[in-house]
């Protein structure tokens, strides 16, 4: 179906009772006019439930100039989701193979690495201490070379007492899987969580052949949006991943199908999901923000979540059966994080009318 910029396509799977029609068109309403004012420029999103895509929408523009809309098959950096999508699982599934435990010092795996106090566990729940970001593509290009500047960083807070949500505890995390994998991070990713769970086209590095099904962001298309990730050489376990609404979904399913995970059992999806540390707003299960304040205000109290800075959102509640997955190149062509923010609030909210 054809579509103008600020028109959706929408399909509805038949015979889907949750969300309610009434709460799934005023969601769709709040992105519909989003995508009217311009903000952001396109979008794309699945409401998913166990049985897969029970409603999809997409809409308005991948690329500003030259035109080119979003389809059903956009290929979106997700940001942050990296984070969820890759380095978590690829985290737990390493331990439930008996290749690491979440306890092991940081430095067991990354020799190099000054701190022998900082734990996995630590970099997942957020709760390491370390700073929550700093720009070090402006010192440095290449693993090497930004390798040793986080591993120069200290803790700024109390180890373990505070949750601070941190690029640095992903970065360590992401060459640590790899060590314990004997491969490179986007080789794991791919063999232990993207193969398996029927995630064919979500990868890091997409292909210069792609470049016309990706979104772009906000002055770059093509490759990874954040500066960090892309001294890396886009390969990451804070960001980096890029993939289409199609895939995000089957991730979605397979959380709500946890006796079923391909990846992961049930016991690490009720681990990972359950709070670990912190309070509100500031709750954290195994990488996941749990009871996502601010994200999915009236959802079940068993909700969970993530966001990307691009523009990107995963909410999941498997009390109610679903999962949202909300796909934006909201940067592009320039940040308007707060913006981002109220549209995720208002879109979520109508949704959460009609659970």
């Amino acid at each position: 179906m054809g579509t103008s910029a600020a028109e959706l396509a929408v399909d509805v799977r038949p015979g889907v009772a949750t969300p309610s029609r009434t709460a799934l068109g005023g969601a769709l309403d709040v992105v519909r006019e989003a995508l009217a004012d311009g903000f952001p420029p396109g979008a794309a999103l699945a409401v998913v439930d166990r049985d897969g895509i029970a409603a999809r929408a997409f809409g308005g523009l991948a690329v500003t100039e030259p035109e080119i809309p979003v389809a059903f098959g956009t290929i979106f950096d997700l940001a942050s989701l990296t984070k969820l999508v890759v380095t978590v699982p690829l985290a737990l599934a390493l331990e439930e193979r008996g290749a690491w435990g979440l306890d092991d010092p940081v430095a067991r795996w990354l020799p190099g690495y000054p701190s022998h106090e900082i734990s996995l566990w630590h970099c997942l729940t957020h709760c390491s201490g370390l700073p929550a970001w700093r720009p070090f593509y402006e010192h440095g290009q290449g693993m090497r070379a930004v390798q040793r500047l986080v591993y120069a960083e200290r803790r700024e807070r109390p180890l373990g007492e505070e949750v601070c949500y941190s690029d640095l505890n992903f970065m360590l995390l992401g060459w640590a899987a790899a060590r314990c994998a004997g491969e490179q991070l986007q080789r794991a990713a791919r063999r232990i969580v993207l193969e398996p769970l029927g995630m064919r086209d979500t990868r890091y590095r997409p292909p210069e052949s792609w470049q016309r099904r990706i979104a772009a962001t906000e002055d770059v298309w093509g490759i990874v949006h954040d500066e960090n990730a892309r001294a890396l050489g886009g390969v990451a376990g804070h960001a980096g991943l890029f993939g289409p609404l199609a895939d995000l979904a089957r991730f979605v399913r397979a959380l709500l199908r946890p006796d079923e995970h391909p990846v992961l059992s049930r016991d690490a999806l009720e681990r990972m999901t359950r709070r670990q540390t912190g309070d509100p707003p500031e709750v954290r299960g195994l990488g996941w923000q749990v009871q996502p304040f601010g994200m999915a205000t009236g959802w079940p109290d068993d909700t969970y979540g993530h966001t990307g800075f691009t523009g990107t959102s995963l909410v999941v509640s498997p009390q109610a059966g679903l999962g949202v997955v909300l796909l934006t190149n909201a940067v592009h062509a320039r940040r308007r994080s707060a913006e981002i923010v109220a549209l995720r609030r208002a879109f979520h909210s109508a949704l959460a009318a009609g659970i």
